[in-house]
């Protein structure tokens, strides 16, 4: 059997988790950006160990992300208590529907929007990082760009503490698999209007590296 299973959206992330890392047992790959191509190519990770006899234990999906303002400062680190398929349901006059809302069969949304942590990981994963902030991670396909729609956001999920384009797609595949899965991010900006000269890429980074110790 193989150990963890860390998957980031881009290489930069994946440097950032290694720098933090002596571990052999873990495993660090980028697998694309946005929620549909991170499922698949976890899910195809994962197959393929399984295959070869060496399946993963876990499955942690890390990198970086946007800070709810007033919930998480720029560069803190956070775990998600669960990943959150956040734009996955239907426009209604009354605001947005999750997708549990739409009346279809149980069987066609499997476990719908809402994906807990494996409360274990998500245990051990605080005691290593005592100073994270806990609170659900919303998935987005398209990233909140505006003060209205940060606002939605914001009043439909009051707990959530982070935005970023993948964990809800890897906590689907490692759920397929039935693997424990966690999220782990640092904050790179602030959730709202696209403001460049406010993101913290190098700090964020920084944080990723010294965070990723605890996935050892």
């Amino acid at each position: 059997m193989s150990g963890l299973l860390v998957v980031t959206a881009v290489p930069v992330e994946a440097e950032a988790v290694r720098a933090g890392l002596a571990d052999p047992t873990v495993t660090v790959t980028p697998v694309g950006v946005g929620p549909a191509v991170a499922g698949a190519a976890t899910a195809r990770l994962l197959a393929l160990a399984e295959a070869a006899g060496r399946p993963y234990r876990a499955v942690v999906s890390a990198g970086i992300a946007g800070g709810f303002v007033g919930r998480v400062p720029v560069g803190g680190t956070v775990l998600g208590s669960h990943s959150v398929a956040a734009d996955l349901g239907a426009e209604s006059p009354e605001g947005f529907l999750p997708i549990e809302e739409l009346g279809m069969p149980p069987e066609l949304i499997g476990a719908g929007s809402v994906l807990p942590a494996d409360p274990d990981l998500l245990a051990a994963l605080r005691t290593a990082l005592p100073a994270a902030v806990v609170g659900p991670i919303l998935t987005v396909g398209t990233v909140t760009g505006t003060a209205a729609s940060t606002a939605a956001l914001a009043a439909r999920h009051p707990s959530a503490v982070a935005e970023a384009m993948e964990g809800y797609g890897v906590a689907v595949a490692a759920a397929q698999a039935g693997l424990p899965f966690a999220e782990l991010r640092t904050i790179s900006n602030p959730i709202g209007p696209r403001d460049r000269s406010a993101w913290r890429m190098r700090e964020a980074f920084a944080a990723l590296t010294a965070a990723a110790a605890a996935l050892r």
